[in-house]
């Protein structure tokens, strides 16, 4: 697929089917991930495949949009490995973005819905999952098949055009 239509093509998937995620789908989108690029090549992404029923359980104690995906992909960064430009501002975050994306795009090639999370408890994820001091949770992909009737959010198609968003100089 070009790269292009399969961008177009993906949506937030908020409604999953219960079909469990085969071993070789899930290895390359975990494989995605690490093939990013990060600032400095630091790679300072640490991932976390919650997909047991305990697992998921602990997940949506921490965030309610988990939407019933058999899986979820928790990618944090370590605050100690990643790259601080000169005026200190931490990539960790950014790194951890570019990570998730490529995740999420390997996801759709493979027939596999996902959709970004940012709303989650950062505390309740940690002590949860007994994160140490330096990983600080980035952002989460709930991932699996979407239900039959799962569709793109009325939005998902609208785009301000290129003259609203991109100026040359």
């Amino acid at each position: 697929m070009e790269f292009l239509k399969l961008a177009e093509k993906r949506y937030s998937v908020r409604k999953f089917s219960d079909k469990p995620i085969e071993n070789d789908k899930m290895a390359l989108v975990l494989s995605a991930g690490r093939v990013a690029p990060t600032a400095k090549n630091y790679q300072p992404q640490k991932i976390f495949v919650i997909q047991s029923a305990g697992a998921l359980e602990k997940l949506g104690r921490c965030s309610p949009c988990v939407y019933g995906a058999p899986a979820a992909i928790l990618v944090c960064y370590d605050k100690n490995v990643s790259w601080k430009r000169n005026d200190a501002k931490e990539h960790g975050d950014i790194d951890a973005a570019i990570v998730l994306t490529h995740m999420m795009l390997q996801a759709e090639e493979l027939g596999l819905g996902s959709v970004w999370v940012c709303v989650f408890d950062p505390v309740a994820i940690a002590a949860e999952f007994n994160l140490p001091d330096n990983l600080v949770p980035s952002s989460l992909l709930p991932l699996g098949y979407a239900a039959d009737d799962a569709e793109p959010a009325p939005m998902h198609a609208q785009r301000n055009p290129l003259t609203e968003t991109v100026r040359y100089l």
